[in-house]
């Protein structure tokens, strides 16, 4: 590992000049877009990058390849192998990438092709990746865009090219070193994950002649959701779950609420008691909706609109695991409606079969799955934080690397 007096030693007396980016590029350009509907104009050979696909990293793809009688009719152009890319608009705005291949771009693309004279591509590269939130920030509008005279005016330390030289290979073997790294701890990860989906569909399938199958709607009722907005949390009051925190907030069970609402509106909206499941009924994929959260928490909850409320006499955790089986699944699959928006109605849930072994062998059966379910979340908040451990320690020696003396031209 790097220690800080070697990278003291590497930047000791190194003389730094501060330019703008258009003094050390041989040219910055932007890109086009064909216009779209004509058929002629794509499903070509020439690739043409957008800004959704710049994301740190080498470019030796597009999603999308363009004719070159696009090419010709637009402001599209040809740029060389190894420029360093800048995305101007949307949500990658301030993210850097390489195009290892020459490609064309869209008119959000700033593309930087550098003076191999002045500025090694790959330094630079290093450098405006480290600077992404401030580049960021020095967008307007409602995307936060930027535009060609922000990345041209953009100022860069330049140390001699050997040094530069030196920092990209330190920096460059850090960074392998770290992707080999995040890819070994996420394919744990994964396969981790499978494990527990195996063991939890092998202990929730049944032969059908064997035990009694009912449908959800024969064990329960369904009470739907109403009226609950953002707009209405408060500090503290009454525990309320919205339907999109069950996606984003919560896993499998809950105790306790990250909302409140206030009590006058909590008595205009229905409720979850302990023991419920909160079923979010709509979602933009099919993965998702229809993910049950089971309500454990003493006092009752207000659910949002979007949700229905199961009311039942069986085990609420061996109902939730099983309503992420593939069974389940495939059955949502087929009675959703919507394709931007998907939903699963009410009287399509009733009419789910689910298998009902007894009481007691349905907690037996939960009480495994939790002891499971424990251990493979461990196992992910663990290598979670590795990883991203390791992305801030390259992170640390990135910027120590970068960091010079600021200058007029940089203020």
């Amino acid at each position: 590992m790097m220690k800080p007096n070697f990278i003291e030693k590497l930047l000791d007396a190194v003389e730094v000049e501060w330019r703008t980016m258009e003094d050390v590029a041989v040219k910055i350009s932007s890109g086009g877009t064909p216009r779209t509907g004509v058929s002629e104009y794509y499903d070509g050979e020439i690739p043409w990058l957008r800004t959704q696909e710049v994301n740190f990293g080498e470019i030796w793809d597009t999603g999308v390849k363009i004719t070159d009688l696009g090419l010709k009719n637009s402001s599209a152009k040809m740029i060389p192998a190894n420029c360093v890319i800048v995305a101007m608009y949307g949500a990658t705005v301030g993210k850097v990438g390489i195009n290892k291949i020459p490609l064309s771009t869209n008119q959000a693309c700033a593309n930087i092709q550098l003076d191999d004279k002045i500025a090694n591509y790959r330094y630079v590269f290093h450098y405006l990746s480290s600077k992404y939130e401030h580049i960021k920030s020095l967008g307007s509008g409602s995307q936060t865009n930027i535009n060609a005279q922000i990345v041209k005016n953009y100022p860069i330390p330049i140390p001699p090219l050997k040094v530069q030289e030196e920092i990209v290979r330190i920096l460059d073997t850090f960074s392998e070193l770290t992707a080999e790294l995040t890819a070994e701890l996420t394919a744990e990860l994964t396969a981790r994950k499978k494990q527990y989906t195996y063991y939890r569909d092998k202990l929730l399938t049944f032969d059908e002649g064997k035990i009694v199958w009912k449908m959800l709607g024969e064990i329960g009722e369904f009470v739907r959701g109403n009226g609950l907005q953002k707009s209405d949390f408060a500090e503290s009051g009454i525990g309320c779950i919205h339907y999109g925190q069950i996606y984003t907030y919560y896993g499998n069970f809950a105790y306790q609420t990250k909302s409140f609402v206030s009590p006058t509106l909590a008595t205009k909206l229905k409720k979850a008691q302990k023991g419920d499941l909160i079923i979010a009924t709509t979602s933009e994929n099919i993965e998702d909706v229809c993910k049950p959260l089971v309500w454990l928490g003493e006092d009752e909850v207000c659910v949002s609109g979007e949700t229905y409320v199961f009311k039942h006499n069986q085990s609420p955790k061996y109902l939730a695991y099983y309503l992420q089986t593939p069974m389940f699944f495939d059955y949502k699959k087929q009675n959703r409606t919507g394709t931007k928006v998907i939903r699963v109605h009410g009287d399509k849930l009733e009419k789910f079969k689910i298998p009902l072994p007894s009481l007691t062998e349905q907690e037996r059966i939960v009480s495994i799955l939790d002891k499971i379910d424990a251990v493979t979340s461990s196992i992910t908040e663990g290598l979670s934080r590795e990883i991203e451990l390791r992305k801030k320690q390259y992170e640390h020696y990135r910027n120590m690397l970068l960091s010079f003396p600021k200058s007029e031209v940089e203020a």
